[in-house]
């Protein structure tokens, strides 16, 4: 198929104006040395590189004569790579000039490039150039790329050159790419076309002495076809993009390329543009953007499908957070990992780009629909910042808009905060993994395998990850919401809204023990001890024991465990384990009994289900789904504050021992998980162990620090080592 463009006209660049500079400069090129021309590519090169510079990543490769380059997008939205054999009359262009439009390949497309500085003529003539591009193409099978993900991409001398190494591979019996893309490609060295007659005037940029000059650089037999391929046989050739400009001396060589492809039975399609010249794609015209994206089609069908960027509903958990945000509350948490070096943030910033695009549902922002909140997939990654004062600052509804999550620096540490809409503790803990993994495979070169919760880098998002878990296991009967209301701590805020944090440092295998010693699970222990310095309070601050209120201790259930689920989004419910000090003291051992009673009786698939099943059928009701989102907002902050938080004196959230590849262990010194304040309430507290320590990180908006130096008092009585840190002014 030829398609003949109009030009296109837009106000922001002018390709007239760019065609006549370029005329200007034509006749100062007969009189340039090979030396002043091949310089002045490579500046074009430096000048195309610099516009994507902090788009891409750039690692170069040696081979024994060239050298080459991969251009990796830091943004990467499809599986496969595209070779670039650049032009220059395989006189010119080194390095720099491939690197430069390779990058423009690289950020456009969102895939791998490797740019392939080939030997040049007349130092080394045919087959130099065609020799090294073989090597590069055998290198990148290496690799492990399969032939169905290599695309050959070359403009002028490198678009001959892709035609060229295909026939190579003929000879050699080696599997042909999916694809070319050629840009203007000179394949016909003799210049027996019409156009070097027709367009000798209107080429605003080349000449056919210029390219005769070339031809004689590189070759003693211009009709040779591996050096002019319009003469070869080009059946079996992979599937032809074409672009050429209408005004430029080499439009036959395009012409007979695309007549010769199409006898030969091989697919091809040419495209010629209307007052354009000899690889104008090249100058990046916004005129021309179409071309580009007839580009992404091209490799979407032909290579990979590009990566879309998706919208979610909002997952049944997380409809209730925008709902129940205060002035000064956002419903946030946060994980972090401690390197033993300090971070490179540039490292980092290279690895989240790769890893939020690995994780559509939490590289999101929150938008605000009619009737309900939604997702919307960030187009970029956002960027790092610095650590404030203190950890788990609000997050306004103008950040969450812009972005719903955060990434945080600071020396050695890598922190994310999470707006809890986005997942739950599991998910975000799995993002935290991959980025890390990222970031060391980036700035140490390590092969990190994807297992233990680090996610493959490249691999599609499953729809079983995107999931909402929720509406899949809801059951046919629902669970009633009463429940007593909780004693709540207090104390004196904090007046600037100062969030503390202590860490509780301990040796995990003491605390196993000790749990052991009373017949419950290492979570039921530490509920156990919360619930004893709970008590304690109480007691000490109410001495009437009948006016005493329940004690509560709200611990989340990852359902994970209970469902068949993969997803990233939240899927987390929780249980109250309760003791009523209105009845008098209960010993550590009666606490014990209780919750593991407690737990034993309801984390299980049937009782799970009916208290999924209570928050599925509320959001289906027809009522509930035609109500606009003003009046569900103030229905559902109302349902929160009567049976949300008041419901518990705090949360205790334990995410387990934190298990990474072996080959991430190294690079490892800690891991930290921390609940934000609840909205109404003081106190919350995160726990997870790594290696042999355990991390008990409690959290709180008020100056008292009693409820913790308890906690750590009572593991202390049992022959429990405790290390404290913290925050605190």
């Amino acid at each position: 198929m030829v398609e003949y463009k109009k030009e296109r006209r837009c106000g922001t660049v002018n390709a007239k104006t760019m065609k006549k500079q370029l005329s200007l400069v034509k006749p100062f090129l007969k009189n340039m040395s090979l030396k002043t021309i091949r310089k002045a590519q490579d500046f074009i090169g430096e000048l195309m590189e610099s516009k994507y510079r902090d788009k891409v990543i750039q690692k170069k490769h040696s081979f024994d004569e060239f050298e080459a380059s991969w251009v990796i997008p830091k943004d990467v939205r499809r599986e496969g790579v595209i070779l670039y054999l650049h032009g220059g009359g395989y006189t010119c262009g080194g390095m720099d000039y491939a690197m430069g439009f390779g990058s423009t390949l690289a950020a456009t497309l969102g895939t791998h490039v490797l740019c392939c500085a080939y030997r040049l003529a007349p130092e080394n003539p045919f087959p130099a150039a065609l020799d090294d591009c073989v090597k590069a193409y055998k290198y990148i099978l290496s690799k492990g790329y399969s032939p169905s993900h290599i695309t050959l991409c070359g403009e002028s001398a490198g678009g001959g050159l892709c035609y060229s190494l295909c026939l190579r591979l003929k000879e050699e019996g080696i599997s042909l790419p999916c694809g070319i893309i050629a840009l203007s490609p000179w394949v016909d060295m003799t210049a027996s076309g019409p156009s070097y007659v027709d367009n000798r005037e209107k080429d605003p940029s080349m000449t056919e002495e210029m390219l005769s000059f070339f031809a004689d650089s590189y070759t003693d037999d211009r009709e040779n076809p591996l050096v002019s391929p319009v003469f070869a046989d080009l059946s079996g050739m992979p599937e032809s993009l074409i672009f050429v400009g209408e005004d430029e001396i080499m439009l036959s060589d395009s012409q007979m390329l695309h007549e010769k492809l199409q006898r030969c039975a091989s697919k091809s399609r040419l495209v010629v543009t209307k007052d354009r010249w000899h690889a104008y794609l090249l100058y990046g015209l916004y005129e021309d953007r179409g071309d580009m994206q007839m580009i992404n089609r091209f490799l979407n069908r032909v290579m990979s499908k590009e990566n879309k960027l998706r919208w979610l509903r909002l997952d049944n958990a997380a409809k209730i957070y925008p709902a129940a945000r205060r002035q000064h509350w956002s419903n946030v948490f946060r994980l972090s990992c401690t390197l033993k070096e300090e971070v490179d943030r540039e490292v980092l910033r290279s690895a989240l780009d790769v890893t939020a695009r690995r994780f559509p549902s939490i590289a999101v922002r929150l938008r605000r629909g009619v009737f309900w909140y939604y997702l919307e997939q960030l187009s970029e990654a956002p960027e790092i910042m610095d650590e404030f004062s203190y950890p788990l600052t609000r997050m306004s509804k103008e950040e969450t808009r812009r972005c719903a999550f955060r990434v945080l620096h600071y020396k050695n540490r890598i922190a994310v905060e999470m707006f809890h809409s986005l997942t739950d503790g599991n998910g975000a803990l799995i993002f935290l993994k991959s980025l890390v993994a990222e970031y060391i495979q980036q700035k140490y070169g390590a092969a990190i395998p994807a297992r233990n919760g680090v996610l493959a880098r490249l691999d599609e998002p499953s729809e079983a990850e995107l999931e909402d878990s929720f509406s899949k296991y809801a059951g046919a009967v629902s669970a009633s919401r009463q429940e007593r209301t909780a004693w709540h701590l207090s104390g004196t805020p904090e007046k600037d809204g100062f969030l503390n944090v202590t860490c509780l440092r301990m040796p995990v295998k003491e605390v196993l023990a000790k749990s052991k010693e009373y017949g419950v699970s290492l979570t039921n222990f530490l509920c156990a001890v919360m619930m004893m310095a709970l008590q304690e309070m109480q007691n000490e601050k109410e001495p009437v024991v009948k006016r005493r209120k329940p004690v509560k201790v709200l611990i989340p259930v990852n359902l994970r465990n209970l469902f068949e689920s993969s997803s990233l989004r939240n899927f987390a419910l929780y249980t109250t384990p309760e003791i009523l000090p209105a009845l008098g003291d209960y010993s550590f051992e009666e606490i014990c009994s209780v919750i593991k009673s407690c737990m034993g009786a309801e984390i299980n698939q049937k009782q799970m289900s009916m208290k999924i099943a209570t928050n599925v059928k509320s959001e289906q009701m027809a009522i509930v789904r035609i109500m606009p989102l003003f009046i569900k907002n103030f229905v559902m902050k109302a349902i929160f504050d009567a049976v949300g938080e008041c419901k518990s004196c705090l949360s205790l959230s334990n995410l387990g021992a934190v298990k990474l590849p072996e080959e991430m262990i190294p690079y490892i010194e800690r891991m930290d998980f921390v609940l934000g304040v609840q909205a109404t309430a003081p106190y919350n507290c995160g726990v997870l162990s790594f290696g042999d320590t355990l991390y008990v990180n409690f959290i709180r908006n008020i100056e008292e620090s009693e409820l913790e130096a308890r906690f750590a008092g009572i593991l202390h009585s049992m022959g429990i080592h405790v290390t404290a840190e913290s925050n605190q002014r």
